[in-house]
């Protein structure tokens, strides 16, 4: 999708972390408690790159910038970070209005960018956790590095709506948090009908929900965020889901595939439960009343 130019962004949810050289005291353990902990549980599984990636030396400074210069749909046209920030607005607008409708108090999340590795509620992560919410602090983490790894690494078609896919999936997670659909859940299980596969599942199909109303979302003086999307940008997002599927990556870093380790999903249920909520909304995506999601 591509925003209106005249839009009117709102940058306040998201920031860009700085960072320097050197390893920070414990940053080697706390990569691994934070590669884990994205992996099994809310993020990418990426877990199998973790050696490709390679060992990174950068660590955060602490100090997160306001993105300021995104502050209109021109702006997020033009710059990942502002593409980002555009996201969050729609995003935080939709949900703020759809969850009260299903009946949910709703709370807004923050998306902090970063480089090579940054320290977080769940932990240290690195460039090869790949993108996650965290639940502890109720905050998403991106390197947005993973955006060329979809295409470069995974092979997909790339695309501002394979990217705002990605910020969907996790915002989706947000959603699952606060109105407490995690609670409770077996996430040390795996398989294609673990509680993990089905969390993940509809936090796409949360994501094909927010795509399937972004163009009727508008800012605060009435002017919708994004224009009407188009079939090659649907095909792009699917192509984001395919790509980031547990046959996918298992294929791709460990040459064949175990379904009873897949903690995400298939590239073909990812692009299902996509589908769903792009065409359902919200109420269509209960992954936890299927016997088979």
């Amino acid at each position: 999708m591509t925003f209106d130019d005249n839009a009117k962004i709102d940058p306040s949810r998201v920031s860009r972390r700085g960072r320097n050289t050197g390893i920070a005291a414990g940053g080697g353990g706390l990569l691994v408690i934070g590669l884990f902990i994205a992996s099994q549980l809310f993020g990418v599984d990426l877990t199998g790159l973790a050696g490709l990636a390679g060992g990174s030396t950068g660590s955060d400074t602490g100090q997160d910038q306001q993105l300021t210069q995104c502050q209109t749909g021109a702006a997020a046209n033009a710059s990942v970070d502002c593409l980002m920030a555009g996201a969050a607005d729609s995003l935080d607008t939709y949900w703020g209005a759809e969850l009260p409708r299903l009946g949910a108090d709703y709370r807004s999340t923050n998306i902090v960018l970063f480089t090579d590795s940054t320290d977080t509620g769940c932990g240290g992560a690195s460039s090869s956790t790949g993108p996650f919410y965290c639940p502890p602090d109720e905050t998403i983490y991106i390197d947005t590095a993973f955006f060329d790894e979809l295409t470069t690494r995974f092979g997909a078609t790339g695309g501002p709506l394979a990217e705002m896919y990605v910020v969907a999936h996790e915002w989706g997670h947000h959603i699952q948090n606060i109105t407490g659909i995690m609670n409770g859940l077996d996430l040390q299980a795996t398989g294609p009908s673990s509680d993990s596969v089905r969390l993940e599942l509809q936090a796409d199909c949360f994501a094909g929900a927010w795509v399937g109303a972004a163009p009727t979302i508008t800012d605060e003086n009435g002017v919708a965020f994004l224009e009407p999307v188009t079939d090659v940008q649907i095909e792009d997002a699917l192509s984001a889901a395919s790509a980031v599927g547990d046959d996918r990556i298992q294929s791709a870093t460990q040459g064949q595939v175990t379904q009873e380790t897949w903690t995400h999903g298939s590239s073909d249920a990812r692009q299902k439960w996509f589908l769903i909520g792009y065409k359902g909304g919200p109420d269509a995506c209960n992954t936890f009343q299927v016997a088979t999601p």
